[in-house]
């Protein structure tokens, strides 16, 4: 039997986020958070493969204690177990430094023969830490899939179309490997109200800078980021472009001629 790994990030509604216009940040007070929609593309993969392959899958998060609602949001469609990375010594961080303490948080939970991710984030959409967790897992990897084909747990290998930008290819890969989902065929499932009831009662390991083994303080949060943004602000718009239509070619050239004349534009 298959231990599938999803990995899973609480994000802010974007549509609903403002920019404060003298500090230049983000302001997420009042802000609510959802699941990324992306992930629960690649959730559904996972519970899918579960489903048809058997086998035990985790979900696993880094953010704020209050990101344990994602986690049961993922319990309630079929997870089996979950684990959040949390703390103040976390924050900050980057890709780099949070697919790290991703990795290191699913060491003490086992090996995984099939790791799956949103494509990116809504928040940042970078589409970076697929890869990065990839090579922290030492797995191999298949972004853009868009349909798992077949799963050979005993001889080690998986078949999957992936997107391209002229169509679809058809690969294999070893395992473990992980997988970046398109949501063509992985479109998030609807909890049940069973699977809503067992999700509130459910277990979830927290992970935190102090029970984490082998864990370097210097890699995490923004000690371990390898990209710093100072600040964030809105660009300044140029001048809102004119139509013009005067009713007929010869006007319309004529008024524009008229408009750069004015200006001394010729």
């Amino acid at each position: 039997m298959l231990n599938i790994l999803v990995c899973v990030k609480q994000v802010p509604d974007v549509d609903l986020v403002k920019m404060d216009p003298e500090t230049g940040n983000l302001v997420r007070e009042g802000v609510p958070t959802l699941t990324n929609p992306l992930d629960l593309n690649a959730l559904e993969a996972a519970v899918q493969m579960k489903e048809k392959y058997g086998g035990e899958l985790t979900v696993i998060t880094m953010g704020p204690p209050m990101a344990e609602s994602t986690l049961r949001e993922c319990l309630a469609v079929g997870a089996t177990k979950a684990a959040i990375v949390t703390g103040r010594p976390f924050g900050g961080a980057d890709t780099l430094s949070t697919s790290y303490s991703i990795v290191k948080a699913a060491d003490m939970l086992g090996k995984f023969d099939l790791i799956f991710c949103g494509k990116e984030s809504v928040d940042g959409a970078t589409g970076q830490m697929g890869s990065q967790l990839a090579e922290r897992f030492d797995a191999s990897q298949i972004t853009g899939c868009l349909l798992i084909e077949e799963v050979n747990e005993e001889e080690g290998y998986i078949i999957a179309q992936r997107e391209m930008e002229t169509g679809a290819e058809t690969v294999k890969a070893t395992l473990p490997c992980l997988l970046t989902v398109e949501k063509q065929n992985y479109r998030g499932r609807i909890p049940n109200l069973k699977g809503k009831l067992a999700s509130k009662k459910a277990a979830i390991e927290t992970f935190t800078e102090n029970n984490i083994d082998g864990l370097d303080l210097n890699k995490i949060g923004e000690p371990g980021s390898g990209t710093i943004v100072p600040r964030i602000y809105p660009p300044d718009l140029p001048e809102p472009g004119q139509i013009i239509d005067e009713g007929s070619t010869e006007k319309s050239v004529a008024k524009l001629m008229d408009m750069l004349a004015e200006k001394g534009a010729i």
